[in-house]
């Protein structure tokens, strides 16, 4: 195992490269396609950045390839942010030869509990390049007021 990690998806392609994250799996291939097993791996591979501002809370989603349409973003029981989408797989013709299958396809489903300050009837989002981002702005946090006193005497 690589102590440097990898910024291209944790997966190597070259067995005998030190440097690489590429184990073997003893399970691979034991499960069909449309196995509750291969459709868990699917859900996880939606990755998400949750950051906050002082101005909102930011989600940014990697989901390459994907359209829009393909991808939705739900409000649910208050302060539940809910983002899923689903990856058709790609048409197989009879004649074609497939020599590895690595892009996941199925659905995926993210849930997310937002915090008391959270504007939930102003989300927004927007997707551009392959990559969601839903803004989710913050209520104003109230300045304490601060009243002089004065001191008789």
């Amino acid at each position: 195992m690589s102590l440097i990690p990898s910024f291209f998806g944790g997966r190597r392609s070259n067995v005998f490269d030190p440097l690489s994250l590429d184990l073997w799996d003893p399970l691979e291939g034991l499960f069909s396609p449309s196995s509750p097993a291969s459709e868990t791996s699917a859900f996880a591979a939606a990755r998400i950045d949750w950051k906050e501002t002082p101005e909102a809370h930011i989600f940014k989603a990697d989901l390459p390839g994907m359209k829009k349409e393909e991808v939705k973003v739900e409000v649910e029981d208050g302060r539940v942010l809910q983002i899923s989408g689903e990856r058709s797989k790609e048409k197989e013709e009879k004649n074609d030869k497939w020599h590895r299958i690595e892009r996941s396809s199925g659905k995926f489903l993210r849930r997310f509990r937002l915090p008391e300050n959270a504007k939930m009837d102003e989300v927004k989002a927007g997707m551009e390049n392959g990559v969601l981002t839903v803004t989710v702005p913050k209520i104003e946090a109230k300045k304490p007021e601060v009243k002089a006193i004065d001191i008789s005497g």
